[in-house]
């Protein structure tokens, strides 16, 4: 029997996931699966398959609201699932990765069963109360399907007030005083008799969360009685009526996983029942949840567990009907201690959306353990500094009646901020959109560090959604904030100032500070003021070059995206770029970060970023400030502003003025995308065009987003530009930034001279095309607001001009772009002509694509398609470095799309993303199998159309089916001269044979390790000395030189591999 083999992508859940294996069924494991089914059917044990390294589990979710979704969402990240059903379901869970609904019959629990079997569903989770009690996991489970909920006996404790009343009054459970009746007038005696406020009347059967009425007087107490009994507002539900004692005190939700013995509770939640704000307005299903409820504290938790959770299993196991799943007890804080309310046998609506995702354990290993009675030896694990707040958004009209159909927007744009939504009653609109279907539509859910701080974010998610008149609260978690401010002292944090987050950030970044020391300082944190030595540093009549810049409202996007690491290289680059204006080398660096409360990891992010950036500027980073300040920013907001100062010989102060003249030549240095100027404008396009930063960029590499793009770091120019500005034939060098071409070109010139640019001569990245068109954008408007592909522009002597552009283009792509002019009196100081054509054409150039090799030769053909790269790496990255300078030399054949790791956080991914290069993470450990691995890599290859696979330093063996559909489009380099010292410790080998010659080798990947066709060979002597250090050493700068060679030679077609595995040259004409 063979299962469907493919990969889906789930936005904000792992980079990519396996979702189903093609396995070959094996007749001898055929009768084991046959006992292991029997086994099932008696104790439900279930081994999770993955860690076998078989098919991972399909698993069914029944029901449609945002319990469910939640419940869906949380499975789906475990990595033993393939594939989670929900039935119904909703919009939310229509489409999204692993998840889909399913259309089977959930009422009818014989065709449940059978759909079960037929799709492989290893296990049904039951989100909502009705099926529970109609016997759904019963029914089930005696047709062998593995079902997770309580029993229908078991599920009488919510589906009977009665039977859970007088359940709790047998066994001394405490709760409020009560009567239980089937006759109103009875049930209204006992009103006006009763010597306690017997104003609580609620239906004994479900009544969907809502058959509870809270009456002011006996008088409303009594007409309660009467609309549920005699004119059965709840329907057979209300037959009988339990009356209780109004208890006084908060009201709190303690959940529990129960494995019939055993219980592990939950923190603590707290619902929000009444419509309105201030908990006014009728009662409803739910209208928002936090968690956890401080006014619970561990002592107050664990007698709960003691006296409510762990004695109800108990009980219940003795009366012969065990509890396995999840209880929930409704319990009143009072005077007296907690008082049980209700109990529920299943998740909470909404309590689930702020339950499951402070859950840190897997959720599917969690539910295997309370079937299987493991909970008092593997309780699930919970994240314990953070809360999460939930808000309901409700149709207009609701709890009444309530129009469906309205059209919902913005959903993406509040996933962008890093919230969930979680849908309830939505519905897919015919071609395309989501509309609402039901009462209770959304839940808006967000986690932070603080319950305000999460509040304010669910807040702002939920203003972020176009719903036209949704009703919502905005205090969900008031009486806890109450509480937290009534029962402590105050301290600076409580003001929003957090020293010690500060202290910690000072010390993340104390070392990649350190990393940047150049000769003149030494970066050393931590002191008032930092310090530059420009003697040591070699300069003798030094000039001193100060700039200082932000970036702008790229912030915006990087914040919505979650994405900060690149504004560091943003910030560096903008302020670098300006002080080589003037011919100086940038010495050291100042950054401002500040934000209204610090997160520590995004702070360190930017922070590090910063750093790198100032390690490949050539700067030291030599300080910085971190300013918190409460109020001044929302959550989650930042600025940040960057320092430069630099130095230049008196002699070579740039721009010289006196010698630029009409006729000088304009050279043009490519931008990597908008850099960091013009944002505020893109994101209105972005708004014109209903578009969110995670919908695929319209421009671009495949499988990238439009945040990805936008987010592309500033290229920074001093290593490039500081040589050939010091060889004297640079005569001015302009950083097109804010203010575009028209603005920029001309503070670095004469008074008398103008600019004459041809758009048509230097390629114009596809973002701007689309930028021009889509907003209706004017050639000034673009001219005057974005650098059109130019970062920097350099002025030279028509005589100088083919050296220097050389120069350039041997590192960047670089053109000759245009010429000074003399301006006439009142005429334009900038003319760019052929802007509108290039714009309409962007990605290609009519001349100039190749500069001085092209026009030389007279060619001024497109120039021809680069075969597309990807480099899988483990560590450093450092022939990754090599590679990547290989690949920006404009006459390479090849282009790196993707560099993609096996390890997060490693080195090499950082050098990935300050050149620009697309990067993604598959952790191995995630996986159970090689082949799993495997093929999620080469999903990801596909995703970025890769032609041509280079492993630089990557510590994974690859499947023999891997190696075979890659065969010749695989490249590994060796530390020996091959066939000599294959495998590990290649320079020991070569030291203990004592060979006088060993080396590096590139070559085709085969079957068997490092026995494919040799590309490239280049030899290093042993000298007498050698330590194995030193070899290495000499052999890895063989390397760098070998691997982008050898790169060139199979990405420019001039080598190939054979079909009978040899080396095949292809002929040059």
């Amino acid at each position: 029997m063979h299962h469907l083999s493919t990969v889906l992508h789930c936005e904000k859940r792992l980079d990519s996931t396996v979702l189903f294996e093609e396995v070959e069924e094996d007749p001898q494991k055929r009768e084991g699966g046959k006992k292991k089914f029997e086994e099932q059917k008696k104790g439900f044990f279930r081994t999770p398959k993955t860690q076998t390294g078989a098919m991972a589990e399909r698993v069914l979710v029944v029901g449609g609201g945002g319990r469910e979704h939640a419940l869906a969402w949380k499975l789906a990240q475990s990595p033993q699932i393939q594939q989670v059903l929900v039935a119904p379901g909703n919009a939310g869970t229509a489409s999204c990765g692993k998840i889909s609904n399913s259309e089977v019959s959930v009422s009818n629990h014989a065709i449940l069963a059978q759909f079960c079997k037929d799709h492989h569903v290893g296990l049904v989770v039951v989100g909502p109360e009705v099926p529970l009690a109609a016997g759904m996991v019963d029914d089930l489970t005696a047709a062998g399907v593995p079902c997770f909920g309580p029993s229908a006996k078991a599920a009488q404790l919510e589906a009977s007030k009665s039977f859970s009343k007088a359940f709790m009054e047998r066994h001394g459970i405490p709760t409020a005083r009560y009567g239980s009746f089937t006759d109103a007038k009875e049930a209204c005696n006992y009103i006006r008799t009763a010597d306690f406020p017997a104003l609580v009347v609620k239906a004994s059967g479900l009544a969907a969360g809502k058959g509870v009425i809270v009456a002011k007087d006996q008088d409303e107490a009594c007409q309660a009685v009467m609309d549920i009994m005699k004119d059965k507002a709840f329907g057979a539900a209300g037959d009988t009526v339990v009356v209780e004692e109004l208890l006084e005190g908060e009201e709190v939700s303690c959940l529990c996983f129960s494995d019939g013995s055993s219980v592990s509770p939950m923190p603590p939640a707290q619902d929000h029942k009444r419509l309105r704000d201030g908990d006014l307005g009728p009662n409803t299903g739910g209208m928002g949840a936090y968690c956890p409820t401080p006014q619970v504290s561990q002592e107050m938790l664990q007698q709960i567990r003691e006296t409510v959770l762990q004695k109800t299993v108990d009980r219940m196991k003795e009366e012969g009907t065990p509890y396995v799943g999840v209880l929930y007890a409704g319990l009143m804080l009072t005077k007296d201690g907690p008082k049980t309310l209700e109990f529920n046998c299943r998740f909470g609506d909404p309590e689930c959306q702020v339950l499951l995702p402070l859950l840190k354990s897997d959720l599917y290993e969690v539910i295997l353990n309370t079937m299987n009675g493991k909970l008092a030896s593997d309780a699930p694990v919970w994240h314990q500094d953070s809360s999460a707040v939930t808000v309901v958004m409700a149709s207009p009209g609701y709890p009444g009646s309530y129009k469906k159909g309205v059209e919902i927007t913005g959903l993406s744009q509040a996933q962008d901020t890093g919230l969930q939504v979680f849908h309830a009653g939505t519905a897919l609109k015919e071609g395309g959109g989501v509309v609402s279907s039901g009462g209770r539509v959304l839940t808006v859910t967000a986690v932070s560090s603080s319950l305000e701080a999460a509040l304010r974010l669910a807040n702002r998610g939920v203003a972020a959604i176009g719903f036209p008149g949704a009703v919502y609260r905005r205090d969900i978690g008031h009486r806890a904030i109450a509480h937290l401010n009534q029962h402590r002292g105050l301290t600076y944090k409580d003001s929003g100032v957090d020293i010690a987050a500060g202290n910690k950030l000072v010390e993340m970044i104390k070392p990649l500070a350190k990393a940047t020391s150049r000769t003149g300082c030494d970066a050393d944190l931590g002191g008032f003021a930092g310090l530059f030595d420009l003697k040591a540093a070699g300069f003798v009549d030094p000039i001193l070059v100060s700039g200082t810049d932000g970036v702008g409202t790229k912030l915006k996007i990087a914040q919505a995206c979650g994405q900060h690491g690149g504004l560091g290289q943003d910030l560096v680059a903008m302020c670098v770029n300006d002080v080589l204006a003037q011919g100086a080398e940038p010495l050291f660096f100042l950054d401002y970060f500040s934000c209204g409360s610090l997160d520590v990891a995004v702070a360190a992010s930017v922070v590090g970023g910063i750093a790198k950036a100032c390690e490949a500027a050539g700067c030291a980073l030599l300080g910085g400030e971190t300013a918190e300040m409460p109020g001044v920013y929302a959550v989650g907001e930042y600025d940040l502003a960057g320092f430069c100062v630099g130095a230049v010989e008196r002699g070579a102060l740039l721009p010289r003025l006196g010698d630029i003249a009409e006729g000088d030549l304009l050279i043009g240095v490519a931008s990597s995308g908008v850099h960091s100027n013009g944002f505020s404008l893109v994101r209105k396009v972005l708004e014109k065009a209903h578009l969110s930063y995670s919908s695929p960029a319209p421009f671009g590499n495949t499988g990238q987003t439009l945040g990805d793009v936008l987010l592309t770091p500033t290229k920074i120019y001093s290593r490039l530009l500081l040589p050939i500005l010091r060889g004297g034939a640079v005569k001015a060098y302009a950083h097109v930034t804010g203010g575009g071409l028209l603005e920029n070109i001309p503070r670095v010139l004469p008074q008398g001279l103008a600019v004459d640019l041809d758009a048509s001569r230097w390629s114009i990245p596809p973002v701007f095309s689309w930028l021009h068109k889509e907003g209706a954008l004017s050639e000034e408007e673009m001219a005057r607001t974005f650098n059109c592909g130019l970062g920097a522009v350099l002025v030279v002597a028509p005589l100088d001009a083919q050296r220097v552009l050389r120069q350039l283009q041997a590192h960047e792509e670089a053109w000759i772009v245009g010429s000074l002019a003399h301006k006439l009196p009142g005429g334009e100081a900038v003319l760019v002509r052929n802007l509108s054509n290039s714009l309409l054409n962007a990605g290609s150039v009519a001349r100039g694509e190749k500069g001085v090799e092209q026009e030389n030769n007279g060619d001024t053909s497109t120039p021809r398609k680069r075969t597309r790269v990807a480099v899988l790496i483990s560590g450093t990255g450092t022939n990754l470095q090599a590679l990547i300078e290989q690949a920006k030399h404009p006459s390479s054949a090849a282009e790196i799309v993707v560099v993609i790791s096996n390890r997060p956080g490693v080195q090499g991914l950082k050098r990935a993303s300050l050149a620009g290069i697309q990067t993604r993470v598959v952790d191995h450990k995630l996986y159970g199998s090689r082949s799993e691995f495997d093929s999620t890599i080469d999903r990801v290859l596909e995703e970025f159309r890769v032609e041509l696979v280079c492993l630089a330093g990557f510590m994974r063996i690859l499947t023999g089916t891997f190696v075979k559909k890659w065969n010749g489009k695989l490249l590994n380099i060796h530390p020996s001269l091959l066939p000599s010292f294959k495998g590990v410790n290649a320079q020991k080998q070569a030291l203990q044979a004592r060979v006088r010659i060993t080396g590096c080798t590139v070559h085709f990947v085969a079957e068997e390790v490092d026995a494919g066709a040799i590309i490239v060979q280049e030899a290093v002597p042993v000298l007498s000395g050698d330590t194995e250090e030193s070899l290495c050493d000499r052999i890895r700068e063989a390397e760098h030189r070998a691997f982008p060679a050898a790169l060139e030679l199979v990405a420019g077609g001039a080598v190939e591999l054979g079909e009978d595995g040899h080396i095949a040259w292809k002929s040059q004409s």
